[in-house]
């Protein structure tokens, strides 16, 4: 996570409003990254890829560059059709996004 980007998220809408927008943006995250699962359980590339797509700017925007890192490299691995290399970054797709969700909404958490 990349507390500088929240600091500054805080910064430019101040305290209530930032913690609306990053708690939105954490509901949107965690939906995606469960679209993204069923979208590549049932096979289904395109949308994999778009979804990736989708999580990796919202995670970049709220400083979660690690899941960022992840979902862009998932989809460009998606879009080369390499499927072993894509069940790997499935597994760590999803570790990855829930120990980043668990971080900054803990984080949110803090007084």
């Amino acid at each position: 996570m990349d507390g500088r980007r929240v600091a500054e998220i805080f910064a430019e809408l101040g305290e209530p409003a930032a913690r609306n927008v990053i708690g939105m943006a954490l509901e949107q995250l965690a939906s995606i990254l469960t679209e993204v699962d069923a979208a590549l359980g049932a096979g289904d590339m395109a949308q994999s890829v778009a979804h990736a797509e989708r999580m990796s700017r919202l995670a970049w925007q709220i400083g979660l560059l690690s899941l960022a890192g992840v979902a862009m490299d998932l989809g460009s691995t998606a879009e080369r059709g390499d499927m072993p290399a894509v069940a790997a970054i499935r597994a760590r797709l999803l570790r990855v996004g829930n120990r980043s969700l668990t971080a900054i909404w803990d984080r949110e958490a803090m007084p």
